[in-house]
């Protein structure tokens, strides 16, 4: 997932940069954007056995064919960002045509970075209802983009049908809970929350604890390796976390204050004091599980 992260980011970043070669120019959107999303995502994109481009169909040419097990499991349409592929009906159309003239039963329509996986054929159902994904890397938060466009992987695109399911419906579960009244927090925490564990946040602790593990919230709830089943080790794993995440002068401040806390005898009352005052000052949500 975090090649996958890294991917979309690089690929606003070249969006950003290059809009006006992307609005008009398919191919520049075919190998800077796209191949690069589908080498994240596992596939080979030089080897003709999991990748074939100007794939030919009854109907015409698709621009790739993905290739399970020596046959072609999905089609890949490519448009440049000047096509508007979420409102305009054809591209997909055209798509879906590829598909069921070929037998082929899965569709992946993109501009870079709008990207739409199809069903192309199912009886008494029509095209848009048949619709697995829509991700649009401009305008979705980061963490739901790569969830959805991971379900395209290699490792799992045989069960894509499933995971969209399941997906969709966590997304209209989750949905539902918030308009009768529960909170996000509370319903992220429920999720993430493990059976048979008790997980406090740090201002609930006393310092007689021994911790299992230790979170820290992120955009969710983010697992942090403990040097050590300790509040010291709490300690130290989050300053590991916070030296990630910052850069320059206050990086190697913090890297000296972990290197320091290391290496000397801290009771776990100080070093819970500690962690109250780093959640203070630097607005972070640690939480422990016991």
């Amino acid at each position: 997932m975090d090649e996958l992260r890294e991917a979309v980011v690089n690929v606003l970043r070249k969006v950003r940069a290059h809009r006006g070669l992307y609005t008009k120019n398919e191919e520049a959107v075919k190998q800077h954007l796209i191949g690069e999303i589908f080498r994240a995502l596992g596939w080979d994109w030089n080897n003709p056995e999991e990748v074939r481009p100007e794939a030919r169909t009854e109907d015409g040419r698709a621009d790739y064919a993905l290739m399970l097990d020596g046959k072609v499991f999905a089609y890949v349409e490519a448009k440049n960002m000047g096509v508007n592929i979420l409102k305009k009906d054809e591209p997909l159309r055209q798509l879906a045509r590829y598909c069921f003239n070929s037998g082929v039963r899965y569709g992946i329509l993109t501009n870079g970075t709008v990207w739409i996986a199809v069903k192309a054929f199912e009886e008494g159902s029509r095209l848009w209802d048949r619709v697995l994904i829509a991700a649009n890397i401009e305008e979705e938060p980061l963490e739901r983009v790569v969830l959805k466009l991971s379900i395209l992987s290699k490792s799992r695109i045989r069960d894509v049908e499933r995971l969209a399911s399941l997906l969709k419906a966590l997304e209209l579960s989750f949905e539902g809970l918030k308009r009768e009244g529960y909170s996000e927090k509370t319903l992220v925490e429920y999720l993430t929350s493990r059976e048979g564990s008790t997980t406090l946040p740090v201002a609930e602790l006393r310092g007689d604890e021994t911790p299992k593990a230790a979170y820290v919230y992120d955009g969710g709830w983010k697992l942090l390796p403990l040097p050590e089943k300790s509040i010291k080790g709490v300690l130290l794993a989050v300053l590991l976390y916070m030296e990630k995440t910052s850069s320059g002068y206050q990086r190697e401040e913090i890297r000296k204050a972990y290197e320091h806390l290391r290496t000397v005898q801290l009771d776990p009352k100080t070093a819970l004091e500690i962690l109250r005052k780093l959640e203070e000052e630097e607005r972070l949500r640690i939480a422990v599980e016991l």
